[in-house]
């Protein structure tokens, strides 16, 4: 027997699905820096301006209509996306879903018009700095030095049509 197909889908940032990819966010954050995204559903309302269409939007990966994994994106120039919310659900880690939201993100990103992304990683988000690397984003900060040292790790990539 075959693991169930993943669904692939864009969603509105106020969309109930999203709500799981916003709790545990929220909880990743509180954990690793000590602060959250404060009101969930106010954080919704911004979403929904910041990651809406035509500049933005945010992707899920659904498991038997399920949310396991999903990341948003907005304009941050004329030619730039910037990635956000890039999240995969606790249960469901070490998959290579991360990988498969980042090439989906990239190809909705591509259809908008975009040719560059640009996002940030917090410094103690080690697993995300590797993802990063791995997938071919570009460092704009000097990775030989310590990572609360440089704060918010800045990435870059081109995107070929």
């Amino acid at each position: 027997m075959s693991a169930p197909a993943l669904d692939v889908r864009l969603v509105a940032y106020t969309a109930p699905l999203v709500q799981p990819l916003l709790v545990e966010l929220d909880r990743e954050y509180t954990a690793r820096y000590g602060h959250t995204l404060g009101d969930l559903r106010a954080e919704a309302r911004r979403g929904a301006a910041e990651f809406g269409p035509p500049d933005g939007g945010l992707l899920l990966l659904l498991l038997a209509g399920v949310p396991v994994a999903g990341g948003a994106f907005r304009r941050f120039d004329e030619r730039t996306a910037e990635l956000k919310r890039i999240w995969t659900g606790s249960a469901h880690r070490r998959q290579g879903l991360a990988r498969r939201v980042l090439a989906e993100l990239e190809r909705e990103i591509s259809v908008r018009g975009y040719r560059r992304i640009y996002l940030t990683t917090g410094p103690r988000q080690p697993e995300a700095k590797g993802l990063y690397l791995a997938s071919g984003y570009t460092p704009l900060y000097d990775p030989r030095l310590p990572a609360e040292q440089i704060g918010p790790h800045p990435f870059e990539k081109e995107i070929r049509q």
